[in-house]
């Protein structure tokens, strides 16, 4: 047998009950859920931004970022909700390096998938328990959304798992916004699928029970570029790509026709300085039809305290281990001027 089972782990009730989150945390999530609803429901004119580190690889910086964006968010709580980005999985096109957090707690260390569970809660539960932000990840195994269920305020399904089954189905249970993102070869038909499977109810396996879902009605848009036959990237947040997207909307009558612009990726071609051009193309679209002003709610931006990308063990805090992001100064003037601009 090729499978080696090393350890049974623990269940999601079992890592709640081991950190659980105080009645103020629940509090904060309880509000920040509903003021991002109001955003996606047409009730609030701010934007949101997903904003942080391509992966969260480190607990002192993650919280060293989630701090600085806490003042922040102060600063700008009229225009902007902050998510920190705190994606503790990664996928990786070969299956090969880093997975994230829950694989490998310490990136230099061997994977470690029991305490990788045990660090995501800890990680997550600090960032609600001590800034009162709630925070974003990446639903890249659908079997591990329990573990973070009463934290999370938002989810990204990736390129690489929007055509996936069981991430469009277990999304359709899910009672916050799911962002489903065109897939890496641009084909926006699959995105639009993902999302109406995700917004209509079903019967299916999770978990090893027989469920039920109701349909998520925040389930919507991520437009992240795309990778072309001869392997270059193309961006996809043009006034024209927007426009189109607005079509497809309209075609499929669905519930709620909303979309988040992810700055970096395939649209900015992994430069991460693009990621400030980008964002302000994109208001600038805004302002020019009514149309694409009401579909956009804001942008996945990655950030981190050190412009740039490093490799494991090169031991430069606060900088990505991952994709490139942009660093701390540049961001924070971002932050500032997509406020000053809606």
């Amino acid at each position: 047998m090729a499978f080696e089972f090393v350890r049974k782990l623990p269940i999601p009730m079992e890592t709640k009950e081991k950190y659980p989150l105080t009645m103020d945390a629940v509090a904060a999530k309880e509000k920040r859920d509903s003021e991002v609803k109001a955003i996606f429901e047409g009730k609030s004119d701010k934007l949101l931004l997903i904003i942080g580190p391509c992966s969260a690889d480190r607990e002192d910086s993650v919280m060293d970022y989630v701090y600085r964006l806490k003042r922040v968010q102060e600063q700008v709580a009229d225009k902007l909700i902050l998510i920190p980005r705190i994606y503790t999985n990664k996928p990786r096109t070969t299956g090969d390096g880093y997975k994230g957090m829950v694989h490998q707690p310490n990136p230099e260390e061997k994977p470690d998938i029991y305490h990788g569970v045990l660090a995501i809660r800890e990680l997550h539960s600090r960032v609600l328990r001590e800034t009162g932000l709630s925070s974003a990840d990446e639903m890249l195994y659908p079997d591990n959304y329990q573990y973070l269920s009463d934290l999370l305020s938002y989810i990204a399904i990736g390129a690489r798992s929007v055509e996936n089954q069981e991430h469009r189905l277990v999304s359709s249970g899910i009672t916050i916004p799911v962002g489903m993102k065109n897939p890496t070869g641009g084909d926006l038909s699959v995105m639009m699928n993902s999302i109406t499977a995700a917004q209509h109810a079903h019967t299916f396996i999770y978990r090893g029970w027989e469920v039920n879902t109701t349909g998520n009605p925040y389930a919507h848009a991520i437009l992240r570029g795309y990778v072309d036959a001869q392997g270059h990237s193309l961006p996809n947040y043009h006034y024209e790509d927007l426009c189109k997207l607005y079509e497809m909307y309209a075609a499929k009558n669905l519930e709620n026709m909303a979309l988040i612009v992810d700055a970096n990726h395939a649209n900015s071609g992994k430069k991460p300085l693009e990621q400030v051009r980008i964002c302000k193309e994109v208001l600038h679209s805004c302002r020019h039809n009514a149309d694409i002003k009401k579909m956009v709610k804001g942008f996945m931006i990655e950030s981190y305290i050190e412009d740039g990308a490093q490799k494991i063990g090169e031991g430069c805090y606060g900088k990505s281990i991952t994709d490139p992001c942009l660093g701390w100064e540049k961001s924070e003037t971002l932050i500032f001027d997509i406020a000053d601009l809606i």
